[in-house]
């Protein structure tokens, strides 16, 4: 069996036995019963040809292509003169000094 990432096949394992099984269950630190290790063992092959199955497939699907690119952003450029609406702002702010909007200090 092989596992495959991309197009590369990395690495290559032999069928699983039951003393794979046994240091499966020490890793994950649980007790499987000798009576249920067989079964075990029976579901992870299943499980990793069914793995090997679609790693198969994944790897003869065509690549995938992105259309043309374009920006699609507009330019920067200014929808209105600068200082438009400054005076109308200045106006509504409650405190101002020499055409700027005057703030409480912050630090």
């Amino acid at each position: 069996m092989a596992f495959i990432y991309g197009k590369e096949k990395i690495c290559y394992c032999s069928p699983m036995e039951q003393k794979d099984v046994e240091k499966l269950a020490s890793l994950a630190r649980i007790e499987i019963p000798e009576n249920e290790k067989k079964e075990f063992l029976d579901n992870l092959q299943s499980i990793l040809g069914y793995v090997s199955q679609i790693q198969e497939v994944a790897g003869t699907m065509p690549e995938r292509t992105v259309g043309t690119l374009h920006n699609v952003v507009r330019e920067d450029t200014s929808p209105r003169e600068s200082g438009t609406y400054t005076e109308k702002i200045l106006q509504e702010a409650p405190a101002t000094q020499d055409g700027f909007l005057k703030v409480k200090q912050i630090l």
